[in-house]
């Protein structure tokens, strides 16, 4: 292993430690205000909508309708109170069928 690995595994460490360490040092023992608080809280489902809305689009080449498909399936069973097991296991069963049916 060179030198530019080390550099790198230390250069990645220090990016993410920096990020979680400042909130930790400046922080400590303040009270945020509330819209800050109800910003931070959201920032979860924010990033989780952006990492899925691509693979929606491009989850089968040249096939948007399979992603669309898959989507309300996922929200419908979700609207009605599914678990996220009932979620994910409900979708792959409806994409199932339908790759089964019309690919």
């Amino acid at each position: 292993m060179g030198a530019t690995y080390w550099f790198m595994l230390f250069g990645m460490m220090l990016v993410t430690y920096i990020p979680r360490m400042i909130p930790l040092t400046f922080l400590d023992g303040k009270e945020l205000p509330p819209i800050v608080s109800g910003v931070l809280r959201n920032i979860p489902y924010a990033v989780l909508g952006a990492l899925i809305f691509p693979a929606i689009i491009f989850v089968q080449e040249g096939n948007l309708l399979f992603g669309i498909i898959g989507t309300a399936t996922a929200f419908l069973i979700a609207i009605f109170g599914g678990g996220v097991m009932s979620v994910v296991l409900g979708t792959i069963g409806v994409l199932s069928v339908y790759s089964l049916f019309f690919l």
